[in-house]
C-alpha cells in the first residue's frame, strides 16, 4: 500500500524569518492524520532568513538529523559541541536525558534544510552527537546508507532501527531495494520527478510504503531523495 503526502497538503508557515513546511503535526500545526509515520515524527522543510535561526533552546528524547541542502547551520549545544553544517553533510543528535543546542544561519543568503526527527528506541540515553560528510559523488544513481542503528557503511548512528539513505538520481534512471516482512519505507522527494512503485511525486511529496516486499524508484527528472526503512 502507498500513501502520498502531497507538498501542497503539509503544513505552511511563514513568519518573519522562518519559511517552513511541516510534514507532520508540529508546533501549531496540527493533522490528525499526519502525526508520525512509524518511528518518523518530524519532517520539516525550513528556509531560514540570513543572519537569523533557533536560539538556545531544549529537546529531550528524539533522534534530530539535521540535512543541509543550502547555506550553511552554525550549531552550539549544552554538550559544548560547535561546528558549522554545510550541504553533504549529516548532523546526529540524540537528545536522550535532555540538551539545549542552537542552530543559526551565519551567512547573508538563506538557509534551505531539512530537519528529522526520529523517536528512539529507548529513552532517557545520555545525550549524544555525530557529524559527517557524505559526497554528492557518492550518493550518484544509488542508495547511500548515511543513517543507521549501528553506524554501518561509516552511516552517522542513530538509536532507532531506522536507516536512512540519501540518492541523486539522474534522468531515467532507478535504484530498487527489497523490504523486509513488517518494515515500512518513506520516499521524500527534496526535488525533482520521480515514480514510486509507479506513482508519481514530484519536489515536496512523499510516499508511505507499506505491505510491499519491494520499493523501485525510478527518475522521471534529475531527482534528489531522501528514503527510509523504518521498522
Amino acid at each position: 500500500m502507498i500513501t502520498i503526502r502531497r507538498s501542497d497538503e503539509r503544513g505552511h508557515i511563514k513568519q518573519g524569518w522562518l519559511n517552513t513546511y511541516h510534514t507532520f503535526s508540529f508546533a501549531d500545526y496540527f493533522d490528525d492524520d499526519w502525526v508520525h509515520f512509524r518511528a518518523l515524527r518530524v519532517m520539516n522543510e525550513d528556509r531560514i532568513a540570513a543572519n537569523e535561526g533557533f536560539g538556545m533552546h531544549p529537546h529531550r528524547d528524539m533522534e534530530i538529523i539535521t540535512y543541509v541542502l543550502s547555506g550553511a547551520v552554525q550549531h552550539a549545544d549544552s554538550m559544548g559541541n560547535s561546528g558549522v553544517i554545510l550541504p553533504g553533510d549529516v548532523q546526529r543528535m540524540s537528545a536522550g536525558t535532555g540538551i539545549f543546542h542552537s542552530e543559526i544561519n551565519p551567512l547573508n543568503e538563506e538557509l534551505y534544510l531539512y530537519q528529522i526527527w526520529i523517536m528512539p528506541k529507548e529513552k532517557n540515553v545520555t545525550p549524544s552527537y555525530e557529524q559527517k560528510r557524505f559526497e554528492d559523488s557518492e550518493k550518484k544513481n544509488r542508495l547511500r546508507l548515511v543513517a543507521s542503528p549501528d553506524g554501518a557503511e561509516g552511516s552517522v548512528t542513530i538509536g532507532q532501527d531506522t536507516k536512512l539513505f540519501a540518492s541523486f538520481l539522474d534522468e531515467g534512471k532507478t535504484v530498487s531495494m527489497e523490504i523486509a516482512k513488517g518494515r515500512a519505507m518513506w520516499v521524500q522527494c527534496v526535488s525533482g520527478n520521480v515514480s514510486v512503485n509507479g506513482i508519481e511525486i514530484k519536489t515536496g511529496d512523499a510516499a508511505a510504503i507499506t505491505e510491499e516486499d519491494q520499493l523501485v524508484i525510478e527518475a522521471k527528472e534529475n531527482s534528489h531523495l531522501l528514503v527510509f526503512d523504518l521498522n
